[in-house]
């Protein structure tokens, strides 16, 4: 599977943007998918993550409430919707996919398959 992330850009606080992370090689309908994000001199955190079904969705508390994850089987995609942005969201914000959505979970690189990221700012 290659995962490809895009809609980064520079926001103003309280702005909004959705990323979008496209795979392709392999349906993503049987992976959880996750979103992680790495700031400059700082090792890349977990930020929200989603089963395979879409039932279940998890998000760090520092996003909750702000952030909606989000997939679309058929278009083999999945979106991290990001309202509410605060300077410190800025990171490089990578997508990633794992048939355990615990163990996605739990690093970026713990997961199967992990893509390039997109750069997030946020003014103040």
């Amino acid at each position: 599977v290659q995962l490809q992330a895009s809609g980064g850009g520079l926001v103003q606080a309280g702005g909004s943007l959705r990323l979008s992370c496209a795979a392709s090689g392999r349906t993503l309908s049987s992976y959880a998918m996750s979103w992680f994000r790495q700031a400059p001199g700082k090792e890349a955190e977990f930020v929200a993550g989603i089963s395979w079904s879409g039932a279940n969705t998890y998000y760090a508390d520092s996003v909750k409430g702000r952030f909606t994850i989000s997939r679309d089987d058929i278009k083999n995609t999945a979106y991290l919707q990001m309202s509410s942005l605060k300077p410190e969201d800025t990171s490089v914000y990578y997508c990633a996919a794992d048939a355990s959505i615990i163990a996605a979970m739990r690093g970026l690189y713990e997961n199967n398959y992990w893509g390039q990221g997109t750069q997030v700012t946020v003014s103040s």
